[in-house]
């Protein structure tokens, strides 16, 4: 008999099996099936890309920065793979005994199974598959490739006789390629046991609560059980009285084939259902409820993954890749860090106020985001009319996104004003008599601080302020009128680009439109009039104190994939953005507005000098007011760690934020760098050089 009859003969076979139809295959003698082996009968098939290097979808989890504690997970399919002897050996044998007792001896299609649920299918009508572990597994392989199309998957999993004979034949050409053990890894990770749960380690855990390798003799004969009617039988949610029908089968056929003695089967059989579920979390509203906090770092951390190119080329290719591909993700976010900080936070303004105040904490030199604290809910839960983010929201009040803008940010943003002039050859000795009210060359249509159609900010204590300043003391007191000299001499374009040099990102469209058109004539950015985020500032200032190299703000420590292997996305992505010496100068003036001392000249005054001898470390910052005090901003640094807060009303940017709440924030970032610091050594700033401190040079023009 010619291979060409032999596989016709075969065709026919099948097509009883599937049917149970009395086809011309029912005369085909039965030692001729047996007498031919099938794995001389099938030829040779080469495999897809989805049996030779499966890609089966796999859960994705987030996990704070000690590697252990998890954040939440991401995934189309509550799956993880796991090697095979990580598997309990009772599991193993329990899921060969459910599904294919013979699995040992075919070579990935059971002969006697095809003819036994042949015969059964021609005498009772019944539907048996003689589907052994191997051609299940590729069928699920198949099915669940992620690089099918809908109708490429639906082929695979059809009913049919030509689907049953693609299975057989890449089962055979599978078991030339694969040992037993490798086979009944595959397929016990790939597997759907119902409730949501793929694959045996998310099995053991949802049921029992435990890992593979600690299910007991029971547990493994229920799990074994369910494969076949996983939806049905399934305890938790369905049928538990079939599941435990099924277990009792299992445990029977193990005993029948030598696995487990009667009496052990017996005691298996006699144990209560004894669930112990837990659900595998699923994106940032899935949190623990006991860190609903950690809610707007995972929002965070979401836009981050959906702006890298190395997941993919779209939003939507990168979030098939973060809920399908296996990642370990190990963030930056320091569960201790962001517990003091949320604790802070409430501390300023709890969550029954509809002020927010969203606090960013980040590491110079590297960029890492060690915390992103608000007095909000993370939550979807509907609000009052009228307060869109007050006390549950899932907008983006600390980082931005969402359509949030941001917040002005007051006087924190003569930072950039003070390093351009550094920049252009300007010293902090660089003195100017400052007068209550200055009148600049900078037009304006209106408002309060318009003089005959220009710009001519005042400052807002003249006993104070006036008079005659250098940086150091014009930084520590807010001098506004300084600092509005200063912009003049250098060129509010090179101040706006300086902020958006160490990473201010001008999300308001009328904010990004002048910096585009208008930035020659836009004095005013230097008093902090565009929005801004805390991270935003956080990380510029972070810049500073890192003396003058940026990196880009990052939710990641590392990221591994599916095989363990590490990937380069996320590491650290830094560069020097201003010359060291003028970094170092802007830290030393950045000491006086909270008590600090410079290395050169004493400070005489801050805005906010109880912070450093609160702290009784080395620390530079910034206060800032906007207009009618709608916002109160905060900015506080050492060497090792940044920390900026900013108080304002997300669903209202008129309403001004309440008597005594810089105070509270001053107060609260003292005692977040205190605890953020507890194990860190004092480490102190480097002192500029005395020729960027104290030598006088004429500035370069903008022009």
């Amino acid at each position: 008999m010619n291979r060409a009859h032999l596989n016709k003969l075969f065709t026919v076979l099948l097509a009883g099996v599937l049917a149970g139809m009395a086809l011309a295959a029912a005369a085909l003698p039965a030692a001729l099936v047996f007498g031919i082996g099938f794995k001389n009968l099938m030829p040779y098939t080469a495999l897809p890309e989805s049996l030779k290097a499966p890609e089966p979808a796999q859960r994705s989890n987030l996990y704070a920065s000690d590697g252990r504690t998890l954040i939440t997970s991401f995934y189309v399919e509550d799956r993880v793979d796991v090697p095979v002897d990580e598997v309990a050996p009772v599991m193993r044998q329990a899921i060969v005994a459910a599904e294919d007792v013979r699995f040992y001896q075919h070579h990935g299609v059971d002969v006697r199974g095809v003819v036994r649920a042949f015969t059964a299918n021609r005498r009772d009508g019944t539907r048996q598959g003689a589907s052994t572990l191997t051609m299940q597994y590729v069928r699920n392989a198949l099915a669940g490739d992620p690089r099918l199309t809908e109708a490429q998957r639906a082929r695979a999993t059809e009913i049919s006789a030509g689907r049953k004979i693609r299975e057989m034949r890449y089962a055979l050409a599978l078991e030339r390629r694969l040992s037993k053990d490798e086979i009944l890894g595959r397929y016990l990770n790939i597997a759907y046991f119902g409730a949501g749960a793929y694959g045996i380690a998310a099995a053991s855990k949802r049921y029992f609560s435990t890992t593979p390798a600690k299910l007991t003799l029971a547990q493994a004969a229920l799990l074994a059980g369910l494969v076949r009617s996983p939806d049905t039988d399934d305890p938790i949610n369905g049928d538990a009285d079939a599941a435990l029908a099924r277990r009792a089968y299992v445990l029977d056929r193990m005993a029948e084939t030598g696995q487990l003695d009667a009496a052990t089967a017996a005691t298996a059989k006699a144990e209560q259902l004894r669930l112990t579920p837990s659900a595998t979390p699923n994106d940032c509203t899935a949190v623990p409820a006991a860190h609903n906090d950690w809610g707007f770092f995972c929002d965070w951390f979401t836009q981050w993954w959906n702006a890298q190119p190395a997941f993919g080329s779209s939003v939507d290719e990168r979030q098939r890749t973060l809920r399908r591909g296996g990642w370990k993700i190990v963030s930056s976010l320091d569960p201790d860090v962001q517990a003091e900080a949320i604790d802070q936070v409430l501390r300023i303004y709890p969550k029954s106020n509809e002020r927010a105040a969203p606090t960013a904490v980040v590491q110079p030199g590297t960029g890492r985001v060690l915390a992103l604290a608000v007095n909000r809910n993370y939550s979807v839960a509907a609000n009052p009319a009228g307060q869109q983010n007050y006390p549950n929201t899932v907008n983006q009040l600390v980082a931005g996104g969402n359509g949030i803008v941001g917040y002005q940010a007051g006087s924190t943003f003569k930072l950039f004003a003070m390093l351009a002039a550094l920049e252009s050859g300007l010293p902090l000795a660089t003195d100017f008599d400052a007068p209550s009210v200055y009148v600049t060359q900078y037009p304006v249509d209106g408002g309060p601080a318009n003089c005959g159609g220009n710009w001519c900010p005042a400052n807002a204590n003249p006993t104070w302020m006036d008079g005659r300043r250098t940086m150091w003391s014009a930084f520590g007191r807010s001098v506004n009128t300084y600092f509005a000299w200063l912009t003049e001499r250098v060129g509010a374009d090179r101040v706006v680009e300086m902020a958006q040099r160490l990473g201010i990102v001008l999300r308001a469209p009328d904010d990004a439109r002048l910096a585009r058109d208008g930035a020659k004539n836009w004095g005013a950015f230097t008093l902090g009039v565009a929005a801004t985020t805390p991270l935003d500032l956080a990380n510029a200032y972070a810049t500073v104190a890192a003396e003058g190299t940026w990196c880009r703000p990052t939710p990641i420590a590392s990221i591994t994939d599916s095989s363990g292997r590490t990937v380069a996305a996320g590491g650290p992505d830094c560069r020097q953005v201003i010359d060291t010496d003028v970094a170092r100068a802007a830290a030393d003036a950045a000491r006086c507005p909270v008590g600090g001392q410079s290395m050169y000249r004493g400070c005489d005054g801050g805005t906010a000098e109880e912070l450093a001898p609160g702290l009784r470390r080395p620390v530079a910052g910034k206060t800032g007011s906007s207009e009618q005090n709608a916002t109160e901003t905060v900015v506080a640094f050492t060497p090792q760690l940044a920390v900026a807060t900013i108080a304002a009303n997300p669903d209202d940017t008129r309403d001004a934020v309440g008597g005594g709440v810089q105070v509270r924030q001053i107060e609260a970032v003292g005692r977040l760098l205190g605890y953020a610091l507890r194990d860190e050594p004092v480490r102190d700033f480097v002192p500029p050089s005395q020729s960027v401190a104290l030598r006088q040079t004429a500035p370069r023009t903008g022009d």
